[in-house]
């Protein structure tokens, strides 16, 4: 067993800035905790700052602990991999202590719902099954209405 706090920016990595809209950083709880059938994250989104279209090969768990955030989710229309249709389908609020459990292939987006205020939350992206690498695939989107490329 292992234990260990979440708070402070000690440990803080910047994610890929491809893959949100505005500046976020991030902690990798999983490590600390030596954890090996999820990977475990305190992400902090900046005022207004929020993930980019994706979707993972496996479920995935957010909890939120500071501000005000959502969770989108879209639904996919046509064939293409790279370049579709979507429209949003369902917007969920997030706010301190709320769970919300996202099934794997579910195309969405979460983060921070306000331009002056900052929102963080724990994601537990579950593996798809043991020893399985946990994927997610990102988008650039208009957030609207479509698709244009795998990032």
């Amino acid at each position: 067993m292992k234990k260990t706090n979440i708070s402070g920016t000690g440990d803080k990595r910047n994610v890929n800035p491809d893959w949100f809209t505005g500046k976020t950083w991030m902690k990798v709880l999983s490590e600390k905790i030596k954890a090996k059938d999820q990977d475990i994250y305190h992400v902090h989104f900046e005022k207004g700052s929020r993930t980019k279209l994706h979707q993972h090969n496996g479920n995935q768990i957010l909890v939120g602990v500071k501000g005000k955030g959502s969770l989108e989710v879209f639904k996919k229309s046509g064939t293409s991999k790279n370049n579709f249709k979507i429209k949003k389908i369902e917007r969920i609020s997030l706010n301190e202590g709320d769970m919300v459990h996202i099934p794997a292939k579910t195309l969405h987006t979460h983060g921070s719902i306000d331009k002056k205020k900052e929102f963080s939350h724990i994601a537990i992206n579950i593996l798809p099954k043991k020893n399985a690498i946990y994927k997610t695939e990102w988008y650039e989107s208009d957030f609207k209405t479509k698709v244009s490329k795998i990032i």
